[in-house]
């Protein structure tokens, strides 16, 4: 009960100081060590939540993927989240637009529609034309690196409460992951080196699409490309069969193929930031939360999925050390690989199916906690730092394909890409491709 105390005056006052984390963490305290949850205390969260601009929704969005750490009542709620925060008024834009571009800045466009065309959770995006072109304009929202940076320290208080109620996972590569990326996210220049990046990993497809940066009316807080006509995914569930299986299939390569060619994933499959055109083609519409990996990461991610295939436990030690797993036993093994076979379990067999005959939601919530439970009785495990996006992803993915309800041979896609794979080809085509965006990059 002490414990409880002194944790309650730590979250009140980070809550009493108004910080979006804070909050958060008050709500967190309430619902694991008072067993308060409900449907209504949800609901609140998500309202609180989604009037806040900042990266604290993503935050939440990847807390709720964490086995066990929220209610179900809590998961149902922060899975729902958008980007809903309140956009800037026109007279906010335009004080901000000329910080960006000058004083004379709209003389720059044909038109610049005053209303946001859509909201990100560090900025909005507006319609405009420049010389006779469409085009979006990214603009950050103002004082975002303070409230990144406030966020970010706080979400080591939502981890610590973690840490304390439940100590099967150890969150620290975990925190470090996601503080990373999301201050990377607010660099906007680093975010066009992200799309001239997939531009070039992309120069020769037609069903995946990348914008283009207009870099004179570019800066790091505004970031302005062409326009990608298209709709959202949802728009599709009613379609036809056959229209749905290959918005399936390009969605697999624009997530894929930059992943087992280069290295590179787009660690955020969120439902706004791609859309699809008539023809089924894949717009990629947000780059600022890309990962590159080891070239050893992604032989690791093939031998586990030969390993899990042909029951090889030696195999499977060799890549999880990897991954990044550290003081792996047989028995972490077994555990680990429960996790595994849910997320390869449709890659493996070479005919047509469903991504949900093994891969629903219902078998991934099951599989999830028999993780987390078995996880308690041999003491926990440290996930690695390249754990989290990528696991994202493929979670992410996964609640796409299930939306889309469509058949594929999931086993063909996956070795089209890993079939020949060359770890040192890997390595030289990544090594080209980032010197040729000019990014630096450290692993």
């Amino acid at each position: 009960m002490d414990e409880i105390n002194k944790f309650s005056k730590r979250v009140a006052r980070y809550a009493n100081l108004g910080t979006s984390a804070g909050n958060i963490a008050f709500k967190l305290l309430g619902t694991k060590f008072l067993k308060k949850e409900s449907d209504k205390n949800a609901a609140d969260l998500r309202n609180i939540l989604g009037n806040l601009k900042g990266p604290i929704m993503k935050i939440a969005q990847l807390l709720s993927t964490v086995p066990d750490l929220l209610p179900k009542e809590y998961v149902n709620e922060l899975t729902k989240l958008q980007s809903n925060a309140p956009p800037m008024g026109w007279n906010f834009v335009k004080r901000r637009m000329k910080n960006e571009l000058g004083f004379n800045w709209l003389d720059f466009f044909d038109y610049f529609e005053k209303e946001p065309f859509a909201a990100a959770s560090l900025g909005q995006v507006h319609k405009a034309m420049y010389k006779g072109q469409n085009v979006v304009c990214k603009l950050q929202y103002p004082d975002m690196s303070s409230i990144v940076e406030a966020d970010v320290n706080q979400l080591k208080l939502i981890f610590s409460i973690y840490k304390n109620i439940d100590k099967s996972i150890d969150t620290s590569e975990i925190q470090k992951e996601i503080s990373i990326r999301i201050k990377e996210e607010l660099d906007y220049y680093q975010e066009q080196k992200h799309i001239r990046l997939f531009n070039l990993i992309f120069n020769k497809s037609k069903e995946v699409r990348i914008p283009n940066v207009y870099k004179e009316i570019s800066t790091n807080r505004l970031i302005s490309m062409n326009l990608l006509e298209g709709n959202k995914l949802l728009h599709f569930k009613k379609h036809p069969h056959v229209i749905r299986q290959k918005i399936a299939t390009n969605m697999f390569k624009a997530w894929y193929y930059p992943f087992y060619k280069y290295g590179v994933i787009h660690g955020d499959p969120h439902l706004g930031n791609y859309s699809s055109d008539n023809n089924a083609n894949i717009n990629l519409l947000d780059f600022g939360c890309i990962r590159v990996f080891k070239p050893s990461f992604v032989k690791g991610v093939i031998d586990l999925y030969y390993a899990i295939k042909g029951n090889n436990t030696d195999l499977a030690v060799h890549a999880y050390e990897s991954w990044g797993f550290e003081n792996i036993s047989k028995d972490l093994i077994d555990v680990l690989n429960i996790w595994a076979k849910f997320l390869y379990s449709p890659l493996m067999e070479n005919k047509l199916r469903k991504m949900q005959d093994t891969n629903s939601s219902t078998y991934g919530a099951e599989a999830a906690s028999k993780v987390h439970r078995e996880l308690k009785k041999i003491g926990g495990v440290k996930p690695p730092r390249e754990f989290v996006f990528m696991d994202r992803a493929a979670i992410g993915l996964g609640s796409v394909f299930l939306h889309l309800d469509a058949k594929l041979n999931w086993y063909k896609l996956f070795h089209e890409l890993i079939d020949g794979f060359n770890e040192d080809s890997l390595k030289k085509r990544q090594r080209d491709a980032i010197k040729g965006v000019k990014m630096e990059y450290t692993f």
